[in-house]
């Protein structure tokens, strides 16, 4: 079981990594490679907050 800190930080940098990719979204566009690419970051952070919330 992982502590509670880490979990906190999975929070803050899921949503850093998320108000980034909606900067990237709104300069390039939803289909561009940066913004896909960050998204893609994003989703596995979302996947490692799951299996620790579980």
């Amino acid at each position: 079981m992982k502590s509670k800190f880490y979990k906190q930080v999975l929070r803050l940098l899921i949503e850093m990594k998320r108000k980034d990719m909606y900067k990237k979204a709104h300069t390039f566009g939803f289909t561009h490679p940066e913004t896909v690419s960050c998204s893609q970051e994003l989703d596995t952070l979302l996947n490692l907050y799951s299996h620790q919330v579980a």
